[in-house]
C-alpha cells in the first residue's frame, strides 16, 4: 500500500531542502572609487628617523559630504604609512566590520585595497614638517577605493549562542524560565 504525505509535511520537508539554495549570506560591498571619511585611532607619529609604520588602525566617520559611502559604525581599518617628503601615504590591506541591526550582527572580515587622499581630494595627507609627522587621532580623511570590494558574511557564533538564550518557550540554553522537573526532596 502507498501512503501520500500531508501537504504541511511535504511542504515542510521542501523548505527544509530549499533553505540553502535561499538564505545566502549577506555580503559587504563597496564599487571600485568609493570614497570612504576615515581617522586614525591613535595619534600617529613619525620621527627619530622613521619613514614607516605598519599596521595603524583606522575608524569610519559619518557625515562627511566628501564620502561618497560608508562603513558601518563598528569597523577597523588595517593600514600601512610611509613618509613621502612633506605627506603621509597610507594604504590600507584589511578591515573587520560588525554591522548590528535589532537583536542581529553580521560580522564582515576581509581584504581592503584603498589609499589615503585628503578631503581637498589630493593624494597623501599633508601632517608632514621638517622631517616630524604628526597625524592627529581627530584629524579626518579619504580612503578611495582601488578596487570593487566584496567581503561575505563570516560565521557568527555567539549569534547562535544569543538564539538559544532567547527562546521564549523554556528551551533555550540560558533561558529564566524553568524546566518543568519533579523535585528531587519529593520522593
Amino acid at each position: 500500500m502507498i501512503k501520500i504525505p500531508d501537504a504541511r509535511a511535504t511542504a515542510a520537508g521542501l523548505a527544509l531542502l530549499l533553505l540553502p539554495l535561499g538564505a545566502a549570506a549577506a555580503t559587504l560591498s563597496l564599487p571600485t572609487d568609493a570614497r570612504l571619511a576615515v581617522q586614525t585611532v591613535d595619534e600617529l607619529v613619525f620621527e627619530d628617523g622613521s619613514d614607516r609604520r605598519d599596521d595603524i588602525l583606522l575608524r569610519p566617520v559619518s557625515g562627511v559630504a566628501e564620502a561618497t559611502d560608508t562603513l558601518p559604525e563598528y569597523c577597523v581599518v588595517v593600514a600601512d604609512a610611509r613618509q613621502e617628503g612633506a605627506r603621509l601615504r597610507i594604504t590600507t590591506k584589511a578591515l573587520t566590520c560588525i554591522e548590528t541591526s535589532s537583536d542581529d550582527s553580521r560580522i564582515y572580515s576581509g581584504e581592503i585595497s584603498a589609499a589615503a587622499y585628503e578631503l581637498d581630494d589630493s593624494y597623501g595627507i599633508p601632517a608632514c614638517d621638517s622631517g616630524r609627522c604628526v597625524l592627529s587621532s581627530d584629524h579626518t580623511f579619504l580612503l578611495r577605493l582601488a578596487d570593487d570590494m566584496t567581503i561575505e558574511e563570516q560565521d557568527n557564533p555567539s549569534e547562535r549562542i544569543n538564539e538559544q538564550r532567547r527562546q521564549a518557550d523554556g528551551t533555550g540554553v540560558a533561558n529564566p524560565i524553568p524546566a518543568q522537573r519533579p523535585d528531587p526532596d519529593d520522593e
